[in-house]
């Protein structure tokens, strides 16, 4: 896409600018006190957005219809941003919020250079001139009272009440100087229109303002436009914003409002001082923001205070945004004061992130993913307090149902696979990842029914006691972590494992699959809701369906207690940056060693190789780096080792030190830190067990590493000192998985070294708390002169079922 600033006739070349205020009876008083250096573009930084990262996604559009959905409003072509008093002016109500005009203006500039068309509806004409003129009536009050006494007595002056029409009249053209110099940094040219509910109802006027827009607009100019303040007349009663065709101009609000449905904006960013509507008085303890409103919902959403400044209330708002809406544009009120979120709100309700109320006509027929997390709280406490026999009974019953809807799950299956094949948006490993088959079907139900014997002795099992003292006991037991959030790529057949997981341990589940697996994820969620229903649990896992993020969804901290991703590491660090406040358990990368040692066997060597590599190489399990001792180097064995892989068509990168030993080597490696998840891999050549070691510390993930020798003394020294979740003798890597350990299934693979690491089955699903029982015990009989001491005597524990 081309740079438009750069073409349009608004382009400036680079230089340095100077703001330039209007002036008073003292110059250095009357300015705003803010630094310059925040606003003045240095020539080092000059042209700064000639770097932005220019949108791909269409912005043409058709109007007539708003926005169905968040996602889509990264298509908005043409934005009007309405900027509340609130927004615009300090604390004080006397002057503007500077700070945060500048980050309005730098986020408006880069939304104008990606090529979209903005403008901004803005008040603060009457508290710039409220600055100024309080000022002007200060310094005339002090020089008249110094002529009179002598002495400057300026803290005792009274100020009058400054009237508003007034107040405007003298702070309208500071606060398009200001914006203009603002916009000046980013090469962009800003203009002044002043309007009046006149100016709509004269069909003239409204012809002009209508071409005079559209043609600032075409010449790449960001119209700044206000309500006349200094002449408009009081509002008159009418019976408008009740779905006819016209809207009277009180406030900002209905101006932004008229403004949108009249140059048939794709979207409004209304900004004001609170996050959004809420279903109960904001601030309150129980007051939840709500996400999406929909025309009729008023009756759901409670009304605050107006604004410490501003005609419009929230009431004003919802009605003006109600009216744009029903003209075709998109609608989303913000908070555009907090000082955390303001800096990129307007960018991130751009781009579809979930920020403010977004107005919609569509409403979804399922519930949004808000009350789903709520829903499978709800569920996973119910859940956690059935019997364990009784969560084993779910768990049982859904290993029966995949088997007995075995032709149903793979019809399913066959319909994802063909549509990703037709839209080739799968690569080989990721389509065989995404395929369901007999033999897949009878390995998850087996896993099932081990995950289900071990569910008995899960939730509430006492892992410690203690006699503090006489008659007062501790115990530490087992509980479920809350709600999970399992984020999941291209295979279904982590969906039953996971629900299984999360039943057996007694947590509320909600789980996104990816797209390509919707037809598959579609029917094994049904029928682990009907597993669940035989003890009416069925809201416990919660499929989610609507359009989401994943980012959006990390951002449920009052929601979710864990996220667990599985799929690339990709995926995983994607979560792992956008999680707010949610602890991530995961790994990001997969880079897995086999070392060969200088007394390996050779009938072990190939068989273990071959299938660390090319049993899947997609897997995170599966080996990146073989270290081969140095002495193996033109041996046999080595010959064996590339033959194997020349056979089984493994391209191979050579590491530095290898490549060093070679006339003619393979490509050298680029990075010693990479992960194929293909038919790939690098040699690197080490010189001894504990070269290999520190290779291993230096460049690999914590997740598999694996030795292959025959003297024990090296290999016991190789699986201590490694520290990496997973490490092996004289086995592959491949082996790295919780059906494989057992566990039945596994949530994820842990490099972390907080809580769970390596596969997590149900043990990693679970927390603890401490339950304490006495007697009338208080801590001061425990003082130096009390009359009980402690005892901490450690109890034995209750007999587990391992039935």
């Amino acid at each position: 896409m081309l740079f438009r600033a750069a073409l349009s006739p608004s382009f400036r070349s680079p230089r340095q600018h100077v703001l330039l205020w209007p002036q008073t009876g003292s110059a250095a008083a009357s300015r705003p006190n803010f630094p310059v250096s925040s606003l003045v573009l240095r020539n080092e930084s000059a042209r700064a957005w000639s770097n932005i990262p220019f949108i791909t996604v269409p912005l043409s559009r058709t109007h007539g219809k708003p926005f169905t959905h968040r996602s889509e409003l990264k298509h908005a072509k043409r934005i009007v941003v309405k900027l509340g008093s609130a927004v615009v002016t300090r604390g004080d109500e006397c002057g503007l919020a500077l700070g945060r005009l500048a980050s309005i203006v730098e986020q408006v500039s880069m939304l104008q250079n990606q090529g979209r068309e903005m403008m901004i509806v803005t008040s603060g004409a009457v508290a710039f001139g409220k600055q100024r003129l309080r000022h002007e009536i200060l310094l005339s009050q002090s020089v008249r009272q110094a002529l009179h006494s002598g002495q400057n007595q300026l803290k005792d002056m009274a100020i009058p009440v400054l009237e508003a029409r007034a107040c405007a009249a003298a702070g309208q053209s500071g606060l398009m100087a200001l914006y203009e110099a603002m916009f000046t940094q980013y090469s962009i040219c800003a203009a002044q229109i002043l309007v009046t509910n006149l100016d709509f109802h004269d069909e003239q006027k409204r012809r002009n303002l209508n071409g005079t827009l559209h043609e600032l607009l075409r010449m790449n100019i960001v119209p700044i436009i206000n309500t006349n303040d200094a002449v408009v007349p009081p509002p008159e009663p009418n019976s408008d914003l009740q779905g006819v065709n016209v809207i009277s101009v009180k406030d900002n609000d209905s101006l932004a409002a008229r403004l949108a449905v009249e140059m048939k904006i794709d979207l409004l960013i209304v900004l004001s001082d609170v996050e959004g509507l809420f279903d109960s008085p904001p601030g309150s303890d129980d007051a939840k923001l709500i996400d999406i409103f929909y025309p009729g919902d008023q009756q759901s959403v409670t009304f605050g205070t107006k604004s410490r400044v501003g005609l419009g209330g929230m009431e004003a708002k919802v009605k003006a945004a109600l009216w744009a809406l029903q003209g075709g544009t998109s609608v989303v009120i913000a908070n555009g004061t907090h000082p955390k979120i303001s800096g990129h709100v307007i960018t991130d309700i751009v781009e579809g992130k979930k920020v403010g109320t977004f107005f919609s006509e569509v409403k979804p027929a399922g519930p949004t993913v808000e009350q789903q997390g709520e829903m499978a709280r709800a569920g996973g406490r119910s859940l956690a307090e059935l019997q364990p026999e009784q969560r084993a009974e779910i768990i049982y019953h859904l290993a029966d149902l995949l088997t007995d809807h075995r032709e149903e799950i793979l019809l399913a299956n066959k319909k994802d696979l063909e549509e990703a094949e037709n839209k080739g948006r799968l690569a080989l490993p990721l389509l065989k990842r995404l395929s369901l088959s007999t033999s897949k079907l009878n390995s998850l139900a087996i896993g099932l029914r081990q995950i289900a014997v071990s569910s008995q002795d899960s939730v509430g099992r006492v892992i410690r006691r203690t006699r503090i003292a006489k008659d007062l006991e501790l115990e530490q037991v087992t509980v479920p972590i809350g709600v999970l959030l399992v984020i999941f790529e291209s295979r279904p057949d982590c969906l039953p494992q996971v629900s299984a997981l999360a039943i057996a341990s007694g947590n509320g589940l909600l789980l996104k699959g990816g797209k390509e697996a919707s037809h598959s994820n579609q029917i094994l969620h049904r029928l682990t809701q009907e597993a669940l229903s035989i003890h009416g649990v069925w809201d416990a896992v919660q499929l989610v369906n609507t359009r989401e993020d994943v980012e959006d969804l990390c951002r449920l901290d009052k929601l979710i207690d864990l996220i667990i991703p599985r799929g690339s590491s990709q995926l995983v660090r994607d979560i792992q940056n956008a999680a707010k406040g949610v602890p991530v358990m995961g790994h990001s990368e997969g880079i897995c060693h086999v070392y060969v040692d200088i007394e390996a066997s050779v009938e072990k060597v190939t068989r273990i190789v071959r299938d660390s590599k090319c049993e899947y190489p997609a897997a995170c399990n599966a080996l990146e780096t073989l270290l081969i001792h140095r002495d193996l180097l033109r041996t046999p064995l080595f010959d064996q080792i590339t033959d194997m892989l020349r056979v089984e068509q493994v391209k191979v990168h050579a590491g530095p030190k290898f490549a060093s030993y070679l006339t003619f080597s393979p490509s050298e490696v680029k990075s010693l830190r990479t992960e194929y998840g293909d038919l790939e891999c690098c040699i690197e050549m080490v010189d001894s067990v504990q070269e290999a070691i520190e290779h291993i510390h230096k460049y690999g993930s914590s997740h598999t590493d694996a030795i292959i020798t025959e003297n024990e003394k090296t290999a016991e020294f190789f699986l201590q000192h490694v520290d990496s979740a997973c490490v092996f003798w004289n086995t592959s890597t491949r082996f790295s998985d919780g059906y494989r350990f057992g566990l039945g299934a596994e949530v994820g693979i842990s490099t972390s070294r907080i809580h769970a690491r390596g596969p997590v089955g149900i043990e990693g699903l679970l927390t603890t708390k401490w339950l304490l029982r006495g007697e009338n015990h208080i801590v001061s009989d425990f003082s130096e002169h009390g009359c009980m001491k402690y005892l901490h005597e450690n109890l034995p524990l209750p007999q587990r079922n391992f039935n």
